[in-house]
């Protein structure tokens, strides 16, 4: 039997650890497999769908900017994908049906949530910065959470309306709005690309004044380890995290769904992407 292949589609493509991730654990489990990057224009994502379907690809990660518009090429959306209408994990089913998962959901709630919520009551408020391809998955999160009462702020207002469309109990504000948001947050989530390596970055200012004490920051970015949000809101005494947990998590949601293995997030796996993540 010929090895089989996996990917990551989106643009840019290059900052993933995606296939550092899967390829440890083909080798660990002894699974005659290999994942990589696929960087692919929108026009492109049919010809990766004929291949899934002609089983020269067996299963395939989505990123931005393509988590919502993969789903029109797939046969049924299942769990958490339904909810958000946003996919993150694609496989070709046994009878042949085009399968679109969301993991992400179960990334935020693993990495993060489950422990917040537990230790913190008090998380009431939540912010989350930007309405696209992660938003919904993170909403659906928090909802799943206990944690209700959210505010989603992006550069393009329209957007944030079309979110309100699906989600008709969070709260959308305008991006102007931003610093007094932050004082009135609890939790605050960046799912937007800004900060991503040799990407763009926030054009705010940031003192302590703008935030609650107590307040949680929560970057869905992983690589650079610290982006410059992180980086100042530590300056000023807040608790922040990455996205790397997230990124662990819905990896290894991802792994079992295609290989029916539960894999482990163990030391060397966790060493081994921090080393290949700008400090």
């Amino acid at each position: 039997m010929n090895k089989k292949k996996f990917a990551i589609i989106g643009k840019p493509i290059s900052h993933s650890l995606s296939p550092t991730l899967h390829n440890y654990w083909f080798k660990k489990y002894n699974i005659d497999a290999s994942y990589s990057s696929m960087e692919v224009e929108e026009n492109e994502i049919p010809d990766v769908i004929k291949k899934i379907k002609n089983r020269e690809i067996f299963g395939i990660n989505v990123t931005l900017p393509y988590k919502k518009k993969v789903i029109p090429f797939l046969d049924r959306l299942i769990n958490d994908a339904e909810k958000t209408s946003s996919v993150n994990t694609v496989y070709l089913s046994p009878d042949n049906i085009l399968i679109g998962d969301n993991t992400d959901v179960f990334g935020m709630q693993a990495g993060y949530l489950k422990n917040l919520s537990h230790n913190n009551p008090k998380i009431r408020r939540c912010l989350i910065i930007g309405a696209g391809g992660v938003s919904p998955s993170i909403i659906v999160a928090l909802q799943k959470s206990n944690i209700s009462d959210i505010t989603i702020v992006n550069r393009t207002y329209d957007k944030s309306v079309f979110l309100k469309n699906k989600f008709k109990k969070i709260k959308v504000s305008k991006w102007q709005n931003l610093l007094s948001e932050f004082g009135n947050s609890d939790l605050i989530i960046n799912a937007t690309s800004l900060g991503l390596k040799n990407g763009y970055d926030f054009d705010v200012d940031i003192n302590s004044e703008n935030f609650k004490k107590s307040s949680t920051f929560i970057d869905t970015i992983y690589n650079p380890k610290e982006t410059n949000m992180i980086k100042k809101l530590k300056k000023i005494g807040l608790k922040t995290f990455n996205g790397l947990e997230m990124f662990l998590y819905q990896g290894q949601k991802s792994f079992y769904l295609w290989n029916n293995i539960n894999p482990e997030i163990d030391d060397e796996l966790i060493e081994l992407l921090e080393k290949k993540i700008d400090a």
